[in-house]
């Protein structure tokens, strides 16, 4: 757990305490699924959709940095780079840390997280789809050394 996790006053807007909800699903064919989503990990998936603010959580990936190098970064004024970390802090990506007159953002892990923990679940469908491209392809080659 870094430094960014802990943070009390300074980040405690962007804290998320964990959020499960349900929403009901009707398919197609009728079938009615309830399925779990976390309202959360939509503020996440929301934050992550710009191209800027992805590629600030890129910059952070390597440790934390102070809003100046960020900037020095990207093709991007100051006050821009403040307004798409301020979205980053407020969804929970992100914690900042006073030193002094500079601001040093890093990432937070737990909504990275419960990012991973949701795309975990889809694993089993590709593997199984690779899995079926294997055969194919076995197969077109079998066909293709008979032909």
């Amino acid at each position: 757990m870094t430094d960014f996790e802990n943070w009390s006053s300074v980040n405690r807007s962007a804290r998320r305490e964990p959020s499960f909800g349900f929403s009901l699903c009707i398919f197609l064919d009728g079938n009615i699924s309830q399925t779990e989503y976390f309202p959360s990990m939509m503020q996440t998936f929301a934050a992550l959709a710009d191209p800027t603010r992805l590629r600030i959580v890129e910059l952070l990936r390597a440790g934390p940095l102070p809003v100046g190098e960020i900037c020095d970064r990207l093709p991007l004024p100051q006050p821009q780079v403040s307004k798409h970390l301020r979205v980053l802090r407020d969804a929970g990506l992100v914690g900042v840390q006073p030193r002094a007159q500079q601001r040093i953002y890093g990432l937070r892990a737990a909504p990275l997280r419960e990012l991973g923990a949701w795309l975990e679940r889809f694993r089993d469908i590709s593997d199984e789809r690779f899995e079926q491209l294997d055969s194919l392809l076995a197969e077109m080659k079998r066909d293709e050394e008979k032909g």
